[in-house]
């Protein structure tokens, strides 16, 4: 039989960066159980989309989202999206 390699388990190294954002995280959140964190991070992934989406439309656009612009290809709307994620589903 033939032996398993382990695996190595993934180490968190805290950086001062990642310190700064736990910080920011515990003055912006009232955390009470591991629920209030997690529901805090489902919120947290939701907005990183939003704004990963809107960058990426202003990239193709060429102009941000409050500029005018001469093209033809303009924004028209937002519609509100349902992602699926391991936090769970959230619409942003």
């Amino acid at each position: 039989m033939a032996r398993r390699e382990k695996q190595s388990v993934h180490k968190v190294v805290m950086t001062e960066g990642k310190r700064n954002i736990v910080r920011q995280l515990l003055d912006e959140y009232d955390f009470q159980t591991a629920q209030d964190i997690h529901e805090a991070l489902k919120n947290l992934l939701g907005s990183t989309i939003k704004e990963m989406m809107e960058a990426e439309m202003d990239g193709h656009l060429g102009y941000g989202k409050s500029e005018r612009s001469n093209s033809d290809d303009y924004r028209n709307d937002y519609k509100p999206k349902r992602v699926n994620s391991s936090f769970g589903s959230m619409e942003i």
